[in-house]
């Protein structure tokens, strides 16, 4: 019986890279805003599934201080989508939690990434998205960090 290996690596090519920053940004995203990525950019939605959207469970793996001996820290519930574009380019996506369309529209996203002359334009919306995402969580930060209340103690000597 043989294990695999399914530690991350580092992508063969540059456009490897850049297609797995892409989607990274695409799975920060959720299917709303997915849609406003494939309309400012006039993509249509249209794609045949050859894998159409299903969840299942991964055994989600983990390292006691990053270089212990692996073990298994629990499930996790993740959708998977496969699409083909009418011009042939075939898009894939994996996602956390259950959201079927998301699943799908970031395959499909990805399958306009692999069109020389979609990717700019993705990529540009994707990193606006994902500006806009930043100044959403730095907007969060700041308003919990104004309702924080610390606590301390007075040492009362000795009753």
């Amino acid at each position: 019986m043989s294990t695999i290996n399914q530690t991350p690596h580092a992508p063969e090519t540059p456009e490897a890279g850049t297609r797995q920053a892409a989607m990274a940004l695409a799975g920060q995203a959720n299917a709303d805003d997915l849609r406003a990525v494939l309309a400012r950019i006039g993509i249509d939605a249209a794609a045949e599934d050859l894998r159409r959207p299903e969840t299942g469970l991964v055994m989600v793996r983990g390292r006691i201080g990053g270089d212990g001996r692996a073990f298994n820290v629990g499930e996790a519930t993740i959708t998977r989508a496969a699409v083909r574009l009418p011009s042939g380019e075939t898009g894939f996506a994996y996602h956390l939690g259950r959201d079927r369309t998301k699943a799908r529209l970031a395959a499909i996203l990805d399958a306009h990434w692999q069109r020389a002359a979609a990717r700019p334009a993705i990529e540009d919306a994707l990193a606006a998205l994902a500006e806009r995402r930043a100044a959403e969580a730095v907007l969060a930060a700041r308003q919990v960090a104004a309702t924080r209340v610390t606590f301390f103690t007075l040492a009362r000597g000795e009753d």
